[in-house]
């Protein structure tokens, strides 16, 4: 994956993990304030989840997908944000309109009761503002500003909990906990509104029409066909909660809903990946790169089951001793249900990312077909299974259907054009997380119904899931390299510092000379004549560098001329010559990064003795790839292997560019404080 998919995608999965823990510090205590009104508040915000769809999904995908085209038309982001604001705008005032007259006419109160009357008209405000916070961020992504967008979920869950929660905490119920919805949406609303605003004129935006070739009806129809894609998804995870709502017990149905808010835990990588592919996989999509769509798929198939297994195997070990911790006593009963829900889930997490990719591509057609079909059987079996086996039945129905979305997902992406099975490893996958659920098991066995489990068990059980991964071939070295570099920093730093460390060791006898030199200026002392030591610094740069370093030479010979003409000013003293020196001392520095990280990544050196090594070292991959596949019977493997590894070193590359700019910019600061100090 691009830089830009990874960078994203990382910022999207951060604030997950901050979004899932802040549920679970919600959800415990709704259950207690609320008492049994929490049955009839899951039931509601199910029901406004599906209601949302006609309302803002069409919109949200929309935006993001066209706005991360960079098509070849004049104001082409300005005419889709403005085209989605004013359908948005409309699309919020009819269903804000819809749900009042629903109250209006009896329709909710003869069908769910006088309570929900009120419920409604509070629900009718809630379209409207989360209509806009939607589409901010989605707007948002769309420009790839993820960094922005994400954050803003962030906002709106605090301000939920210390709004809603704390209404519900002083009496107010139901109602209390849906103006700290509103709260929440109103004020994130306001702010990606003025972040948008900072990239594309919303005045402007909405008031300038687009040109009559602009494509309405593609939008249109992308608009209307989401809808019923995102109908059918959503139908997959809430109708279970409306049907076991009807056909069971209140007390059921609050027992089921926590399962589900436990279980879906493994969809916090999904949902992420599932939310930066859709825009990013678009613009590829556009260029036609199939082997990179095929690339990017089959390598995110992989990290999602491995991801989803790991929380699996931790949820089904761990969830006897959370939730009575966490949730009242009673809630215990949501064990069983947790456990029947965890592979359908795994299923349904493995089809989110192959779903946005297909989305990127615009094809909504097979994806409707197949969703659609996972969404039939899922009522049909909550249907049947219900009203005998209760809360029971609903989880091993809605597991089922959760399974059938891989299934059949698996079979429109290769109707669509793109491959997510093939290269992915599944199998030896699956072996790791087999080989890893035994001990861990048996650790939080041993340990037992203790908060010393919940702290000991979720690390150590990564790290013999992570061994066992690397052990069969189901995870690469490389590979956790390559993720720790895409990452901010210092995570990111850390990466490029392993990444140097393990070139250097393959390319030891070509480095040696090089690196002997490089490492001579962390002993250079303040005494050091500073324009003779750099200079040497510099030119050893140039020869194994090329173009950045050779700009460091020269950023050095120009130094050497502020430096001279500072030691000609005597008058400067003791404390202008500690100055020179230190900046001395930053500006070989620099140089020294600049030159072992491009000696690391790029890999140019033309010796003899280096050509034969690097021949040697791929030699020896290609011959561990032959044996690899031929233990795994997958021969087709290394196709998506020899992609794997070049997108490893395109986001490399890309990182150490941007660290040499830095470098570059670094070097032009320390420059300019020397020919002050003249």
């Amino acid at each position: 994956m691009k830089r830009s998919i990874t960078s994203g995608f990382l910022s999207i999965v951060s604030i997950k993990f901050l979004l899932i823990s802040l549920d679970f510090l919600s959800s415990p205590l709704l259950t207690r304030f609320l008492g049994k009104g929490y049955g009839d508040y899951a039931v509601l915000m199910s029901i406004f989840a599906i209601y949302m769809i006609f309302v803002s999904s069409g919109v949200g995908d929309g935006v993001r997908k066209y706005v991360a085209e960079e098509r070849d038309r004049d104001h082409w982001d300005e005419h889709v944000v403005g085209f989605y604001l004013r359908l948005a705008i409309l699309l919020a005032a009819v269903g804000c309109f819809g749900l009042a007259l629903a109250v209006q006419t009896g329709f909710v109160t003869a069908r769910l009761g006088t309570s929900y009357r009120t419920y409604f008209y509070l629900l009718s405000l809630l379209v409207f503002t989360s209509q806009f916070r939607e589409y901010t961020r989605r707007t948002l992504m769309g420009f790839g500003l993820e960094r922005y967008s994400e954050p803003l979920l962030f906002l709106d869950k605090i301000l939920f909990i210390i709004v809603g929660v704390g209404l519900a905490s002083l009496g107010h119920g139901v109602p209390g906990v849906l103006i700290g919805h509103m709260v929440g949406a109103v004020t994130t609303s306001i702010v990606g509104i003025a972040l948008i605003n900072r990239t594309v004129s919303l005045r402007t935006a909405l008031t300038r029409l687009p040109p009559k070739d602009f494509p309405r009806r593609e939008l249109f129809t992308f608009n209307a066909l989401s809808i019923v894609l995102i109908l059918c998804l959503t139908s997959l995870y809430e109708l279970d909660v409306m049907m076991l709502g009807v056909l069971g017990t209140t007390q059921e149905t609050a027992y089921y809903k926590i399962s589900l808010t436990i279980a879906e835990f493994l969809w916090i990588v999904p949902l992420a990946l599932q939310n930066v592919l859709l825009h990013s996989t678009s613009n590829i999509w556009s260029n036609h790169d199939r082997e990179r769509i095929d690339s990017i798929a089959a390598r995110v198939t992989r990290y999602t089951l491995l991801f989803t297994l790991l929380l699996a195997i931790g949820i089904g070990s761990l969830a006897p001793v959370a939730l009575p911790i966490v949730y009242p006593a009673e809630y215990i009963a949501s064990y069983v249900p947790i456990l029947l829900l965890l592979p359908g889930c795994v299923g349904f997490a493995l089809a989110r990312p192959i779903l946005a990719i297909g989305q990127g591509k615009g094809d909504l057609r097979i994806l409707i077909a197949s969703t659609g079909a996972a969404a039939v059987g899922n009522i049909v079996l909550n249907g049947l299974l219900i009203p005998r086996y209760g809360m029971y039945g609903a989880g091993v129905a809605t597991s089922l259907s959760y399974g059938f979305m891989f299934v059949f997902h698996v079979w429109s992406a290769r109707e669509i054009g793109f491959d997510p099975v093939t290269g992915a490893r599944i199998p030896q996958v699956v072996f790791a997380g087999g080989l890893a659920a035994i001990p861990i098991g048996l650790l939080a066995r041993v340990l037992g119904d203790s908060f010393l489990s919940l702290a000991v068990v979720p690390p150590v059980g990564a790290a013999v899931f992570l061994a066992a991964a690397l052990l069969v071939g189901a995870l690469d070295v490389d590979e956790i390299i390559a993720v720790l570099e895409a990452a901010p920093d210092p995570i990111g730093a850390l990466g490029s510092t392993l990444r140097a460390e393990l070139d250097v060791a393959d390319t030891d006898h070509e480095a040696d000379g090089e690196t002997t030199m490089a490492g001579g200026d962390d002993g250079m002392s303040p005494e050091t004549t500073p324009s003779a030591d750099n200079r040497r610094e510099a030119e050893t740069s140039s020869a194994g560098t090329g173009g950045q370093s050779q700009t460091a030479v020269q950023a050095t010979d120009e130094c050497s001329g502020s430096a001279s003409g500072s030691e000609s000013d005597s008058g400067s003293g003791a404390e202008r010559q500690t100055l020179t020196n230190r900046n001395w001392n930053q500006l070989g520095d620099a140089t020294t990064t600049i030159h072992s990280q491009t000696l690391a990544d790029s890999r140019t050196d033309a010796s003899a003795a280096g050509e034969r090594q690097r021949l040697e070292e791929r030699e020896r991959e290609q011959e561990q790839q032959r044996e690899r596949n031929a233990a795994t019977g997958d021969g087709s493997a290394s196709d998506t292997d020899v992609h794997e590894r070049l997108e490893t070193l395109e986001t490399g590359i890309e990182r150490q560019n941007d660290r040499l700019e830095s470098q570059r910019q670094t070097i032009e600061q320390l420059i300019d404080e020397l020919r002050r100090g003249r």
